[in-house]
């Protein structure tokens, strides 16, 4: 079988990394196509993927629907020379063209506020493919849920093995504290009108933070400033850096999400909410949600909540039991994916199948 994936972000590559693997070692033709994105081109090259770029990200609506048009033709004049049997992933633009060319396409997601996303996506494929605590709605006669979270695929231990190297990286050893602070852009069409972090008192912030541990800050913005605590570990190392942290607190919900399943305690600070992190809070007791509205409010408590942790001088190994439950109850998402793609559609009819009763109450 012939399979045309997308790749617009770093932690795509992260996603389809070991899916790709499993599926080229099962005998199947898997075709990459990247948008250019610096970090995920660099970790596609890393990893050794061959790829082909069809498009790069563009900031304002009327370059990003320019460039959106531009990607449609791209991906279309590869996919009519690779004739690909099933289109996953990619959207909106793989969608797109899996309905110019009569082709199913297998669309993922666990962002509920990727509404233009997901509003320019979901009509155009056959199959949306989520995590069961997804709040979002999609038409149930095309939502397949699987139980587990879409960092699994490559943070199962299966996959992941954390390596203590990253600590002389970092300059510690393993007895050492450490704090990941992550800002991000807020430039995705997501992100807008969307806040975490004030930035007015942020010095005092981690001021406060370094009597628990050295502060590493992780940031998409290069107006952060704080240069002092800039983390600068190669990037496919950041999670054995988390795995070994002390402590996660960011407006990054997939790095929150990581730390989670790695035993890192995780504070989120951003108005937006997650099923994912929700149920990684709810269930787990894994994560701290802290989503108030009212600017630097979030920011207040998640410090309070932080110092009250750090206090603890159990609290990885109390996490660390947390993540062993988390473990226990998901699946092995990779597995999942794998075997759903080559085998679609009798992956998705068997699936609709024994999931009838959940479908017809949707």
């Amino acid at each position: 079988m012939r399979i045309l994936v997308g790749v617009g972000h770093p932690k795509h590559v992260h996603i389809r990394k070991n899916i790709v693997h499993n599926l080229e070692n099962d005998g199947h033709e898997v075709k990459i196509l990247a948008w250019a994105k610096d970090l995920a081109i660099y970790l596609l090259n890393f990893y050794g993927f061959e790829y082909e770029i069809v498009g790069k990200n563009y900031k304002g609506l009327a370059k990003k629907a320019y460039g959106m048009l531009m990607s449609d033709l791209n991906v279309l004049r590869v996919a009519k020379k690779f004739k690909p049997d099933i289109l996953a992933w990619g959207g909106p633009y793989l969608a797109h063209v899996s309905k110019l060319i009569g082709k199913p396409h297998i669309g993922f997601t666990d962002t509920e506020h990727a509404g233009l996303t997901n509003w320019l996506s979901n009509p155009f494929s056959d199959v949306i493919v989520t995590p069961a605590c997804y709040k979002g709605k999609i038409n149930p006669k095309k939502h397949v849920t699987y139980n587990g979270y879409e960092e699994l695929t490559y943070l199962h231990p299966n996959y992941f093995k954390p390596d203590p190297a990253v600590l002389d990286d970092l300059g510690l050893s393993k007895n050492d504290r450490y704090i990941i602070l992550r800002f991000v852009s807020w430039q995705a069409s997501h992100d807008i009108g969307e806040h975490g972090f004030e930035l007015t008192d942020l010095r005092s912030y981690i001021r406060e933070l370094e009597n628990y541990g050295k502060v590493f800050i992780t940031s998409e913005s290069s107006k952060r400033g704080f240069e002092d605590c800039k983390l600068t570990v190669a990037p496919e190392k950041i999670h054995h850096v988390l795995y070994y942290a002390t402590m996660y607190i960011g407006e990054g919900a997939a790095m929150a999400s990581e730390s989670a399943i790695l035993g890192t305690p995780a504070i989120y600070v951003n108005t937006q909410r997650l099923g994912y992190l929700e149920e990684q809070e709810k269930r787990y007791g894994l994560v701290y949600n802290f989503n108030n509205p009212e600017r630097g409010t979030a920011q207040k408590e998640a410090l309070s909540k932080a110092v009250e942790l750090l206090e603890d001088g159990n609290l990885k190994s109390r996490w660390q039991r947390k993540r062993e439950k988390l473990l226990k109850d998901k699946i092995d998402v990779t597995k999942f994916v794998t075997e759903f793609i080559e085998n679609y559609p009798e992956s998705f009819e068997a699936w609709r199948a024994k999931n009838k009763n959940r479908t017809t109450k949707n």
